[in-house]
């Protein structure tokens, strides 16, 4: 097919299938067809080609509406839509779709808590974990072991581990006692438990770990593990923006979707403690959902 059209896995993400990792997947696993042909990775598409998946046509038209969610992922959920082992996945509370499919905008492990932003816009969330996107993933993260200034400065400048070196963009002391530490640190990549192993590097276990804000976006103090909100105009535009996309027309929930969102938001979530002390510097506000861009992303210090 030469260099004439585009490349498969951006147009099914387009088509808001999934991000265009999930679709490179997809097609490594021989579940997309085009013509009647298995694809292959690298295959391009024009506007004539007929695609399927699993058997099922494939109907090339972009996403003209888009619909964000943000879920507080407790611990002890999946990241993907099926587990072989049985185990409880992100996927199950949210809001059935008639249309499309939500798509995780990264993941977040097993024993891991915290944001997960979803999308029906598979661009928007391909943009938004892009390693060259640089955006700022903040997590808030319990520590045991001996922290000096040392192990501080190292973690910042840079550490090699087994897939290249990986460093915090911001550590902020968050405060504790004994033998446990709290820290706020900030990332700018996606990597599988970068966070975990760049303490582990230090010779400090994690015994709990939090992302407490992507991007702009942080957790409203009224949506508990396990709850979920859908993201208003305004906050879906300023991720178009951080995403450095042209914003699309927002999908309104149906009046069903809107009342169970409710009735979830009103129920009392668990919100154990063990959380830093109240007062430590963290390296973003709370303020709101979500922060007006400045420019590039960076760690504020107040």
């Amino acid at each position: 097919m030469g260099e004439a059209g585009e490349k498969l896995q951006k147009v099914l993400a387009r088509a808001g299938l999934g991000s265009r990792r999930e679709m490179e997947r997809w097609i490594e696993a021989g579940r997309v067809q085009i013509d009647g042909r298995q694809a292959t990775l690298g295959d391009r598409v024009d506007g004539e080609a007929a695609i399927s998946v699993d058997g099922r046509a494939v109907a090339q038209a972009e996403v003209d509406k888009t619909r964000v969610l943000l879920y507080h992922k407790p611990r002890g959920e999946v990241s993907s839509r099926k587990d072989p082992e049985g185990r409880k996945t992100v996927f199950d509370k949210l809001p059935k779709l008639k249309n499309g499919r939500w798509i995780s905008v990264g993941r977040l492990d097993y024993n891991t808590s915290g944001l997960l932003l979803f999308t029906t816009d598979g661009e928007l969330a391909n943009a938004l974990m892009h390693p060259s996107s640089n955006i700022e993933r903040e997590y808030m993260v319990r520590v045991k072991g001996e922290v000096d200034e040392d192990t501080l400065k190292r973690l910042t400048e840079g550490v090699m581990l087994e897939d290249g070196v990986a460093r915090f963009t911001d550590v902020v002391d968050g405060g504790g006692e004994g033998k446990n530490h709290w820290y706020y640190v900030v990332i700018m990549e996606g990597r599988t438990r970068e966070v975990r192993r760049l303490w582990e590097s230090q010779d400090c276990v994690v015994s709990r770990l939090k992302r407490t804000r992507y991007g702009n976006v942080f957790i409203p103090s009224r949506v508990k593990q396990g709850m979920y909100v859908e993201l208003d105009k305004k906050e879906v535009k300023g991720l178009y923006q951080l995403a450095q996309l042209t914003p699309k027309p927002l999908e309104a929930a149906t009046p069903t979707q809107k009342k169970r969102e409710q009735r979830q938001l009103e129920k009392r979530g668990d919100s154990k403690s063990g959380k830093p002390r109240s007062g430590a510097r963290k390296p973003g506000t709370r303020k709101s959902a979500l922060k007006k861009p400045k420019g590039k992303q960076s760690a504020k210090k107040s």
